[in-house]
């Protein structure tokens, strides 16, 4: 029986043997901030050759490729098991798996549902909560059934004047706006605190409601590229995952017409983003573009914000921010500079 080893990648005679493994099985074009970003790597070796390989990056498997064996799946099992174990060891009772089309059907003999797929790739999850107990156990869905819904999902790091302004455009055109938040903690604001200030810059609109987007929209489980620097042709892969499962799973649910959006004249992952929105989630869902807001000529945007702090330079954009963003920034500038300092990125999302 083949037996299963740690890769340590950060040899390169290892890390160069995987990579050409991956690339054998029609893996390839992935950033070095992708591998970094895993949190242990194994293969599987029949004597000294690897015949199969997965990662774990938080409750993501990923980099999933197996020679066939002499029993058909032995191989692809054993790799999965071994990860999956893991997963539970470290607490993840939910896991999801970016993976090749041809490896939808195995990945379905083990218990994963596909949530989202392209002729490249296919998104699973399997454990609970899923996204339907996700989606159902949110507060407010029963009575949005015969309802003009809208959906924002935003990282909002932190929540400006410019993510206050499109909340307030589609709190004015539509009955509901149901608001996501970016869970994935690899940001200058944690997830709790843009929870936090995204609840308190919109808490006097009454028809708008704030959620947790979970692992089901730009997360790091399906669309890692809004984190790391990756090359065009990996973002729009990643994010027509993300827009289908919006578009088949999280709309439909929630009874979701319209989805509103920035344009996006700085970022580059995002100008993909909205493009493949356009194309992906009409008629089902319409896309509403708005122009971003700018103050005496400038664009406000939260990157801005960002780099304002890190030069000790924050009055400069105090008009960008509600008060409570504000507020909040005051109160906690210590503990965000010494984010900074230790080299959290505070560039791109």
């Amino acid at each position: 029986m083949a037996d299963i080893r740690d890769l340590h990648l950060r040899v390169p005679s290892v890390k160069k043997e995987w990579i050409a493994f991956l690339a054998s099985h029609g893996l390839s074009g992935f950033s070095d901030a992708e591998v970094a970003s895993v949190d242990s790597v194994i293969g599987l070796f029949d004597g000294d050759r690897l015949v199969g390989t997965g990662a774990i990056a938080g409750n993501v498997l990923k980099f999933i490729a197996v020679d066939e064996g002499d029993v058909p799946g032995a191989n692809f099992n054993q790799v999965v098991s071994e990860l999956q174990t893991r997963l539970m060891m470290a607490g993840h009772s939910h896991m999801m798996v970016f993976t090749k089309p041809q490896y939808e059907t195995s990945f379905g003999h083990v218990g994963f549902t596909t949530l989202a797929k392209t002729a490249v790739g296919v998104l699973l999850e399997a454990g609970a909560p899923g996204i339907k107990q996700y989606l159902t156990q949110l507060p407010g869905v029963q009575d949005q059934a015969h309802k003009q819904v809208a959906a924002i999902v935003m990282n909002a790091n932190p929540f400006t004047q410019g993510h206050r302004y499109l909340v307030e455009k589609a709190a004015a055109e539509n009955e509901i706006v149901d608001v996501f938040v970016v869970s994935t903690d690899r940001s200058l604001f944690t997830s709790a605190e843009r929870m936090q200030l995204v609840q308190a810059g919109v808490a006097d609109l009454k028809n708008v409601r704030v959620y947790p987007g979970g692992d089901y929209m730009v997360s790091y489980a399906t669309f890692p590229a809004y984190f790391l620097k990756s090359g065009d042709d990996v973002i729009r892969y990643q994010t027509t995952l993300d827009a289908r499962l919006f578009r088949d799973w999280v709309a439909p649910t929630l009874h979701i017409s319209r989805r509103y959006v920035g344009e996006e004249p700085k970022s580059h992952t995002t100008a993909i983003y909205n493009t493949v929105l356009a194309k992906e989630l009409p008629p089902a869902v319409q896309l509403i573009v708005v122009p971003r807001l700018t103050q005496a000529g400038t664009v406000v945007t939260a990157t801005q914000v960002r780099q304002a702090l890190a030069n000790h330079q924050l009055a400069t954009v105090q008009d960008f921010l509600p008060v409570s963003t504000w507020q909040f920034i005051q109160d906690h500038q210590d503990e965000l500079l010494k984010r900074i300092a230790k080299g959290v990125n505070i560039r791109g999302n």
